[in-house]
């Protein structure tokens, strides 16, 4: 029960007890009143009585004495009557029952006791005493009058407490109601909320108690704040160059690797190389300043140029050395984009002294198809860039670019018609619970990897189609296939485990797509066996619309998760906005945790930082034991990686 009842009912029990102390002052009040009218009927009625039967008495007229007590004890009003002689002899009494009415509850009789008076008068005729009288009034009446009473001061009562009680409560709500903003505040603070009131109450207790949550509610958000900044910063220190603030070797390197290795969904793509030359002879000429200006320039006119092309990857190598690694969609496209960059590098540096072949740069470009390894991309980029400082070019590129046209016109029908039929072949990948074992295996999720079976019948990897979807902008339509596929899934097996479906952000903010995908989930009502996830780039990118989304689904009980986190460069602090039920370390940072301190520290911050805002973190890309109970040392909740096993065919 709330405060305000509990106030509410305390003051109805007083109010309750004054009333009841009330109706008994009032009727022990009335009882006198009416025995003391009884008393005073039965005096009067004895009176008369003695005067008028005096001489008859005194004759022991018994007939008439009879017959005119009669006719006054017919009238109701008494309950006794007796006429005695002189000598104590009774010369006529009538009587009858205490109460023969049936207008009074006999409960009330029970419970209120009236003892009606006998009234007695002496007869006296010719100075002479000749008899008595003795008259005792019925208590019906009075009864009567008790409990019409009675009734009406029940219903007074009841009237004046519901009048009283709804008034008692509009003020006590609205005396108390600083206390439920407080219990909003302890709520939404539970569920790593923080809101504060604006409106602070003038009573001095309640003001006490505001401005000490208030002040509660800004401390907690400061230390996670803070807590957001610190583990930032280390993440920062390990996995971005200082300079620049682009992936450093390592990350870049991990990234690739994921991409290329573990995904398989990069496509066709090609490597830009940069190379500054002498950079220690740039600094000589120019300053340690403008020279760490001219490579932050470098850095983010590479930057700008990958953010046209998704998925992309940026880093610094070596001081004198950056990669932009993109997806060939169009092979005149990169030219041109590639020219301009050579051109913009050249006019910023004109002013430089020429370094050994008299170029200040070079910029090598090299292309790979979907079957290419990170360390053979990187090992034709390296060999590319020497080549072009041999030809003293500023720009090499290669004679022809894979992947503009390695999608001929019949795989992209293929693809196209596969998708538009739904004829899509799906795989999941199993997250397993941190509390599993050998003899217990616990599955917590599911993820769903969409394949297109080639003409010979075989799943493609992700790889092989993903560039072909792109280009005919079927991501949606692919989305929603699998979505569909997914809640399908779920009704026919309602025993399966959750199953995890991520969607791009192109499909969340496709016109329709929200309506379609609340009547999807109220016809097949999959609750919290589906998992939507979302990429942490899109989240990031577009908090606002995300967390529209998020809270759309929040109703259908649909579980949401962010995928890849932790390597965009913008930090986590927006897992406050969204409050995703669970997140997916990136395998580039989950990969080297159990042989790199750098990565288990920061892993480590993750999780904790995750798990005060009570979401789920699992692991991605794990291959070895050795990551498993690294990861399990520092509290991770799930892994999934091939260290279980190849995908396997949903159905």
């Amino acid at each position: 029960m709330s405060l305000v009842n509990q106030l509410i009912a305390a003051v109805f029990a007083v109010l309750i007890g004054l009333v009841a102390g009330t109706l008994f002052i009032m009727s022990d009040s009335s009882k006198n009143m009416l025995l003391t009218q009884l008393e005073s009927h039965g005096q009067d009625t004895a009176t008369h009585l003695g005067l008028y039967l005096a001489p008859y008495v005194a004759d022991k007229d018994t007939a008439t004495i009879e017959a005119t007590v009669n006719a006054i004890f017919d009238s109701g009003f008494y309950q006794k009557i007796v006429i005695r002689s002189a000598d104590n002899e009774t010369l006529f009494e009538t009587s009858t029952l205490p109460q023969s009415g049936k207008s009074v509850p006999d409960w009330f009789v029970s419970l209120v006791q009236l003892t009606p008076p006998s009234m007695s008068r002496e007869i006296s005729f010719q100075w002479r005493k000749v008899g008595s009288v003795l008259v005792q009034s019925r208590a019906d009446y009075a009864y009567s009058q008790l409990w019409q009473g009675a009734q009406n001061t029940l219903i007074l009562f009841v009237s004046l407490s519901l009048l009283s009680v709804l008034l008692l409560s509009t003020l006590i709500r609205y005396i108390l109601s600083p206390l439920r903003g407080v219990e909003e505040q302890a709520q939404a603070l539970a569920e790593r909320q923080y809101i504060e009131q604006e409106n602070i109450p003038k009573t001095r207790e309640l003001k006490r108690v505001v401005l000490a949550m208030n002040s509660m509610v800004k401390r907690v958000q400061k230390m996670f704040a803070e807590q957001s900044l610190h583990i930032e910063e280390l993440r920062k220190t390990a996995y971005q160059d200082n300079l620049t603030g682009l992936a450093n070797q390592r990350s870049t390197m991990a990234l690739l690797s994921d991409w290329l290795d573990n995904r398989q969904e990069f496509g066709p793509g090609c490597c830009i190389y940069l190379h500054v030359n002498d950079l220690q002879a740039l600094n000589s000429a120019l300053g340690e300043e403008e020279a760490n200006n001219y490579l932050k320039h470098i850095g983010g006119t590479l930057s700008k140029l990958a953010m046209r092309f998704d998925p992309n990857i940026v880093g610094r190598l070596t001081g004198s050395d950056f990669a932009a690694i993109l997806p060939t969609v169009d092979e005149e496209l990169i030219k041109r984009e590639l020219n301009a960059l050579a051109a913009q590098l050249t006019t910023q540096s004109n002013f430089i002294s020429p370094q050994d072949d008299g170029m200040p740069f070079h910029i090598a470009v090299t292309t790979f198809d979907t079957l290419a390894s990170a360390n053979l991309v990187m090992s034709d980029a390296k060999l590319a860039i020497q080549a072009a400082k041999k030809q003293s070019t500023a720009l090499l590129l290669p004679d022809t670019f894979t992947g503009s046209t390695v999608a001929s016109e019949s795989w992209q029908q293929h693809v196209a018609k596969a998708i538009q039929n739904k004829n899509i072949f799906i795989q999941f990948q199993p997250v397993f619970s941190s509390h599993s074992t050998q003899d217990n295996p616990t599955i917590l999720q599911r993820e769903l990897l969409a394949r297109i079976l080639n003409k010979a019948g075989e799943p493609c990897s992700a790889g092989e189609f993903i560039h072909v979807v792109k280009s005919l902008n079927l991501i949606s339509a692919l989305d929603r296939a699998i979505l569909e596929k997914a809640v399908i899934h779920l009704a026919e097996y309602p025993e399966g485990g959750p199953l995890t479906v991520n969607l791009s952000q192109q499909t969340i903010h496709e016109d329709g797509f929200s309506t379609w995908i609340t009547q999807l989930l109220k016809q097949y009502a999959p609750g919290n066996r589906l998992n939507i996830e979302i990429n942490e780039t899109a989240a990031l990118n577009d908090i606002e619309h995300i967390v529209w989304f998020r809270n759309l689904l929040r109703p259908t009980g649909v579980q949401f998760g962010v995928d890849n986190f932790g390597v965009h460069p913008s930090g986590f602090s927006y897992l406050y906005s969204v409050q995703p039920n669970y997140i997916k370390i990136d395998g580039s940072l989950s990969r080297e945790v159990d042989t790199s301190a750098e990565d288990r520290f920061l892993i480590s911050s993750l999780i904790t930082a995750a798990h005060s805002l009570d979401i789920q973190v699992y692991a991605e890309r794990v291959e070895r034991n050795e990551q498993v109970q690294q990861l399990n040392l520092l509290k991770i909740d799930g892994t999934q990686g091939f260290l279980y096993g190849q995908p396997e065919a949903l159905n």
